[in-house]
């Protein structure tokens, strides 16, 4: 039998199945119901808008960073990394050619001062590294950006793009970031407290040093959402897109979206941003911020 991310399949007696999920499928819900009912559980999925720059620009930085480290030690230079950004690079959704080459140089030039003031020589223990976490009431899945090992204690880091440079209360409230500490430290059977937002345009670094109760608080948190969710997934199940748990939650955001065009008040809240508007939020240049990052 066949089911889905969260479904499990139950008989008579047996306890509740674990709510499964990641921390993306939790955030979205918060983000807006009606978002997370198009992009978890409607089949067919509706159709979501073509990617955009700002997307682009953020996925092959992540590509980037996880590749360098699979290069030899010699060819961990400006040269290897101006290669990766070259091969890496993704020409979608910008205004024109010209447009992406000028980000590509914009990208190269920001990953290659990223990295010199990286330590190079340090290997992570993790790059995009999936994890998982499970408790009584849920089973999450993650892939963390980069797994590093600091005297013996797992630091999880999470590289940002966007043009908002975080800050330690970002990284001290991000419910991801926590949820991946505890999963490293339970999967290597070692300490796992910290956990960094490491801005790649700016080199800045957010940082916050959890404690276990602070940990713990996290995964309350996460199952307390996950104790929403299941509900309105059951829900869906039976009543579908007639189900009421379902709302859209409006904001500027909306403007965004990837599901406006199935979305009568999300068209509402202004017009639609063009594939590259979100250039000029991205943290490689400045104006109005996007959304979210990669």
């Amino acid at each position: 039998m066949t089911t889905g991310a969260a479904e499990q399949t139950t008989f008579a007696g047996m306890p509740t199945p674990l709510y499964s999920g990641s921390p993306s499928r939790l955030l979205a819900w918060l983000d807006c119901p009606r978002r997370y009912r198009m992009q978890y559980l409607d089949r067919p999925r509706p159709q979501a808008r073509p990617q955009r720059a700002h997307t682009s620009v953020g996925i092959a930085t992540h590509n980037v960073l996880r590749d360098f480290w699979d290069l030899p030690a010699d060819r961990r230079t400006p040269a290897g990394v101006a290669e990766l950004v070259r091969s890496s690079w993704i020409d979608v959704g910008f205004r024109d050619p010209e447009q992406s080459a000028a980000w590509r140089l914009r990208v190269r030039d920001a990953v290659t001062d990223y990295l010199r003031r990286s330590d190079r020589d340090n290997q992570p223990v993790g790059i995009e590294r999936s994890v998982s976490l499970k408790t009584e009431a849920v089973a999450i899945t993650g892939r963390i950006d980069r797994l590093d090992d600091r005297d013996g204690e797992l630091v999880v880091v999470d590289y940002k793009t966007g043009r908002q440079v975080p800050t330690d209360d970002d990284a001290r409230t991000s419910l991801p970031l926590a949820l991946y500490a505890v999963a490293a430290s339970r999967m290597f059977r070692r300490p796992c407290h910290r956990v960094e937002l490491h801005h790649v345009p700016s080199g800045a670094v957010a940082a916050h040093e959890h404690t276990d109760e602070s940990l713990g608080r996290k995964i309350a948190e996460a199952e307390s959402i996950a104790s929403d969710l299941r509900r309105a997934d059951a829900e869906f199940k039976e009543l579908g897109v007639e189900s009421a748990r379902f709302p859209p939650r409006t904001s500027a955001i909306c403007s965004w979206c990837d599901f406006r065009a199935h979305c009568p008040e999300g068209q509402q809240m202004g017009p639609e941003k063009s594939d590259w508007a979100g250039l000029e939020a991205a943290g490689y240049d400045s104006a109005v911020t996007p959304p979210a990052d990669t």
